[in-house]
């Protein structure tokens, strides 16, 4: 089996910024428009190295999926969840759609995955969700994290950390789509990471039909 930590280390700002990586796109299985299959194969006619389809709280787009083996794709997925006060994503890569343990955590029925006022109502436990994304082989990185409502990040950051996050999501387009949201500056994330010596991923939160 691939070592999708040791993969995900070796990419670069440029590979998340000049579109040859992306780790974070949703499809019709959750609360995108686009087809997991067509989005696969775009992402193999762009030249793109990887891609990682993330639906929220659901894999079931590996299990359905013509193309989920392709070389282009590293499984993922999004999960809400609730740490203390504050309501976060958490990313899972390189998982074992099939791990019994990261099973109890996905989505019952499809309005689990759509729905924001139900994902919002998460019961997930923090702590146990990050220790099955590692039983199933994973690793755990915290989504948009500038978007958290937390007073202090590296508080927060350090929190997840000690519960065993592996990275964070650098590189993401905040003015498109969570501007208004953001309640951290992008520098401020980037040099939590530093400290806490955490991968740094990135990717457009894609919910179209046409990958970028």
């Amino acid at each position: 089996m691939k070592d999708y930590k040791e993969l995900i280390k070796t990419f670069q700002e440029d590979d998340f910024t000049r579109k040859r990586v992306n780790l974070h796109i949703h499809t019709n299985n959750s609360d995108g428009k686009g087809d997991f299959d067509n989005l696969v194969e775009q992402a193999e006619k762009l030249n793109y190295k990887y891609i990682a389809i993330t639906d929220h709280n659901t894999m079931n787009g590996y299990k359905n999926s013509e193309k989920a083996c392709s070389p282009v794709l590293i499984p993922g997925v999004e999960f809400d969840v609730w740490c203390g006060y504050v309501f976060m994503h958490l990313l899972g890569y390189g998982v074992d759609k099939n791990n019994q343990e990261l099973m109890k955590f996905f989505a019952k029925n499809k309005n689990e995955t759509e729905w924001d006022i139900i994902r919002l109502f998460s019961t997930r436990n923090i702590q146990k969700l990050i220790q099955a994304i590692h039983s199933a082989g994973g690793i755990a990185v915290l989504a948009h994290p500038a978007c958290c409502w937390c007073i202090s990040m590296d508080r927060f950051v350090k929190k997840l950390v000690s519960y065993g996050l592996d990275g964070v999501e650098v590189y993401y387009p905040y003015p498109r789509f969570r501007g208004i949201l953001k309640f951290h500056s992008v520098q401020t994330v980037k040099d939590i990471a530093l400290k806490y010596n955490l991968i740094m991923t990135g990717g457009t939160d894609l919910h179209d039909e046409i990958l970028e």
